[in-house]
């Protein structure tokens, strides 16, 4: 396969499905291909009872730098439907998903991060959107994901200006969850990723519906509970101070059961020396 084509990478390792945005020539831009193949990936990755997380991050030092305007012929409103669908498909994926960005985060490749569940990035990052520079209309759903993440404030900056913001700014006003210094980035991911995977998929499916602001949902998922026997097994296994067993609680369309998980770890690893948090940013003044 040539690395050098745009293209999404897929691999899947220990319950974890990494996705890659790959566009070398064009930092990571994602073209009208890519956008197209994202929520048919998703799809599959979703059907596959061995992934309990996805990682999405970028080639190289680059995230995304958004979309690639050469490959996008149809009109504007056409090419913008192509962005929100991916989108969609990923904020809808049913297992949770975790951005690591490096460099440029700018146009949709910060509509692809928001769509995910948590955000990490390395020191220097750069984010953006973008559409003011172009004479574009953001979507609105796009543009109430973002003002659920950050606010009204920092959405209507964003917008409004076209401006990219750092790290610093981007973790204060809860754009990322976690900044890490350089070279830490895939270790902090990779470890939570893990930590993610040995927890109880019946938990996570459930929170993320109520996150997202379902709330006719209670009955079902009591129900969902009760049969899988998660919290029975998860109160014993804490009171014997052991792993949990048979941690495979079926997701929202009956899948995610049956693969045997990674063992699980008593805690979650914390955050590496440098590493700077949404908690520590929020002590500081905007």
């Amino acid at each position: 396969m040539d690395r050098t084509e745009p293209q999404l990478l897929c691999s899947v390792d220990g319950g974890i499905a990494t996705v890659v945005i790959s566009h070398p020539a064009k930092r990571n831009a994602m073209t009208a291909a890519m956008w197209r193949s994202l929520p048919e990936l998703l799809e599959r990755l979703a059907a596959d009872p061995a992934v309990r997380v996805l990682v999405l991050t970028g080639a190289g030092d680059t995230f995304c730098a958004g979309a690639d305007i050469s490959t996008l012929r149809e009109s504007a409103g056409d090419a913008q439907a192509l962005a929100v669908a991916a989108e969609e498909a990923l904020a809808a994926f049913p297992r949770p998903t975790l951005a690591a960005v490096r460099g440029y985060c700018v146009g949709g490749g910060s509509q692809l991060a928001a769509a995910c569940d948590l955000r990490f990035a390395r020191e220097g990052a750069l984010f953006g959107v973008t559409p003011a520079k172009l004479g574009i209309v953001y979507p609105s759903s796009s543009t109430r994901r973002l003002v659920a993440l950050v606010g009204p404030a920092t959405a209507k900056h964003l917008l409004f200006s076209g401006e990219l913001i750092d790290t610093e700014r981007a973790l204060r006003t809860g754009l990322v969850d976690e900044v890490l210094p350089a070279g830490g980035l895939d270790e902090r991911v990779a470890a939570y990723a893990g930590v993610l995977a040995s927890r109880s998929q019946l938990t996570q499916a459930a929170a993320k519906e109520f996150a997202a602001g379902r709330q006719d949902r209670d009955v079902y998922w009591t129900g969902q509970a009760q049969a899988s026997g998660d919290t029975a097994e998860g109160v014993a296994a804490f009171q014997e101070r052991r792993a949990q067993r048979g941690n495979n609680p079926t997701g929202p369309a009956g899948g995610g059961g049956g693969a045997r998980p990674p063992t699980p770890t008593t805690g979650a690893p914390g955050p590496s020396r440098g590493t700077r948090s949404r908690r520590a940013a929020a002590g500081r003044t905007p």
